[in-house]
């Protein structure tokens, strides 16, 4: 990078953490340090809730899943504005009403501590986890930039975010993260004017999409209902509502957001709007993936996008073959230029029988570069069995780096370190809130002062944030890093909304039927995903209902035993 981008970076990343803490001081209990205080109005909810679910992992990810595999990932928000509207109309009242800190108090309420306590217990397994990718995935970044191993970085990112996370608490995290996605929403929008400014002078926005689209990478819908695809409008509508209303509705790190709202109506407000606008902010994420796809169909892509990895097997004994795979791989690359020339001149005379044909000759063609790629992975594995042959994530952050001018090369990193920050941010302040609520008030210390829980809640912050550090240090084993976040969240979220729509709507079952019910359920869940039985956004759905036909089924049978003892 250049100074000016690095200048950009660095101011950027200073003024909001500034911000961020100056908004924040003087947090003196916990209710400043958890929940600001529930003074915050709607557009700072929103916002807040936004740059929560969309972490770093949302700008590095999507786009290198839609240049690898195309745009049917929005599919998976489908279900998420009529989730907003089911939380907004059950969760968002009975939680504001009873004035809890996290959303696992209410289950004490209406069934029993172990049933909270267990509850509990699965959002911070499955938090911890989710938030340590968030913390590698500007890692990744910042490992590029410098040819330096993800370690080194992804411990100074981690040290970063717990610092001012633990000073500034909640109202920290919503104040930066309402500039952060202010910031954000612009550096999307240039991100995607310079990918068409720099296409051909003969490939225009509507030119670049139809070649994408001739190559599969547009096929935003699909219709088919398919138990294993992940992504279908079915999956989406149905297993993803299942998966957003359980995140937003049980998961603390978002909970935690709208129980900052300063009424029922802000809150509602706020997770209406985000419900609108998630969508579209999606799409367009996904959307400059796919233009980026285009771009590399006239610009030679690097034969690896990973430069760290590709850097330790140019120095290695393996350098020759590499050499005579690059080879191969520009021949690849030229041959393919011939078919996309043939298929944009086909494209300008409308020539369908020569635009299928085009098609098919131009598939032929980039399965030839992707065999050469194959062989450079297959390369690095022999020279390296630890090598992170998936550069999925790097897609983007190599065109960024590479192509775009200076100064907006600094703002949309800076933007994918404010995407981090904010939802790792959020994540820590949630794993803390429900540690200390949960876990040492009611359990632990029950009768202490609200400096020693305020103090319990700091330290809290770093304990998470050491053990999602370490869990950082492993992500890079785990593929492409938005998948790997929703398929850990499905095996847990289904689960934990089933306990709460028992608890809302089955007031007949006691805790015991739902404890055991939970318990059970998560095992199933878990073999079926093992077992690849279904794609993962069912296992939301088999996991919810499960709980509620279980706990009916184990409600009945202790009422039968009841009865049988009496008589």
């Amino acid at each position: 990078m250049s100074y000016i981008d690095w200048g950009v970076l660095i101011f950027t990343l200073i003024v909001i953490v500034t911000y961020g803490i100056y908004k924040s001081r003087g947090a003196k209990n916990i209710d400043g340090y958890l929940l600001g205080n529930r003074s915050l109005p709607w557009y700072s909810v929103c916002l807040s809730v936004m740059a929560t679910q969309a972490s770093a992992i949302t700008f590095l990810s999507a786009p290198g899943l839609a240049y690898s595999s195309g745009m049917s990932f929005v599919q998976f928000y489908f279900g998420l504005p009529l989730a907003m509207i089911v939380l907004c109309v059950t969760f968002v009242p009975i939680f504001h009403r009873l004035k809890v800190y996290t959303a696992y108090e209410y289950l004490e309420q209406r069934f029993d501590l172990k049933t909270r306590a267990l509850t509990a217990f699965l959002f911070l397994i499955q938090r911890g986890l989710s938030t340590g990718i968030t913390i590698y995935a500007p890692s990744i970044i910042l490992s590029t930039i410098l040819d330096i191993n993800t370690t080194y970085t992804t411990l100074v990112i981690g040290g970063i975010v717990v610092a001012y996370t633990v000073y500034g608490g909640t109202k920290a995290v919503s104040y930066t993260q309402m500039l952060q996605m202010s910031i954000i929403f612009c550096g999307l929008f240039a991100a995607g004017i310079m990918v068409v400014h720099l296409l051909p002078g003969d490939v225009g926005f509507s030119k670049a999409i139809s070649i994408a689209g001739k190559m599969g990478r547009t096929n935003a819908i699909d219709f088919k209902f398919d138990w294993n695809n992940p992504y279908t409008v079915w999956s989406g509508l149905i297993g993803g509502f299942f998966l957003q209303l359980s995140y937003f509705g049980t998961d603390q790190s978002q909970v935690g957001r709208y129980l900052t709202g300063a009424s029922v109506g802000q809150s509602r407000l706020g997770l209406l709007m985000n419900g609108l606008v998630k969508i579209p902010m999606q799409f367009l994420i996904l959307l400059i993936g796919v233009l980026v796809f285009t771009f590399y169909q006239y610009n030679k892509p690097p034969v690896f996008f990973n430069s760290f990895e590709l850097n330790k097997l140019e120095k290695s004994t393996y350098n020759p073959q590499l050499n005579q795979l690059k080879k191969d791989y520009q021949k690849a690359f030229e041959e393919k230029q011939v078919e996309v020339n043939k298929l944009n001149a086909a494209l300008d005379r409308q020539d369908k029988p020569a635009i299928d044909q085009q098609r098919i000759a131009l598939k032929q063609a980039d399965e030839q570069s992707k065999s050469v790629r194959e062989k450079v992975k297959s390369l690095m594995l022999e020279n390296d069995p630890h090598a992170d042959v998936n550069d999925n994530n790097y897609i983007f952050l190599s065109f960024v780096t590479k192509y775009l001018p200076k100064g907006l090369i600094g703002l949309l990193i800076a933007i994918i370190f404010l995407a981090s920050m904010g939802s790792t941010a959020s994540a820590l302040n949630s794993l803390a809130s429900t540690s200390v609520i949960d876990i040492y008030k009611r359990l632990i210390n029950k009768d202490a002062t609200e400096e020693n829980y305020l103090k319990a809640s700091r330290w809290s912050t770093v304990i998470w944030g050491l053990v999602c550090i370490a869990m950082a240090l492993y992500a890079s084993k785990i593929g492409n890093l938005i998948e790997a976040v929703n398929i850990l969240g499905s095996y847990i979220y289904g689960t934990i909304l089933g306990v709460f729509l028992v608890a809302f709507y089955l007031k007949h079952v006691n805790g015991r039927a739902v404890f055991y019910a939970a318990i059970l359920t998560e095992a199933v869940v878990c073999i079926c995903g093992y077992q690849k039985v279904v794609a993962y956004l069912w296992l939301n759905l088999i996991g919810c209902l499960l709980v509620v036909l279980l706990s009916l089924l184990f409600q009945g049978l202790l009422l039968k035993r009841k009865l049988n003892i009496e008589n």
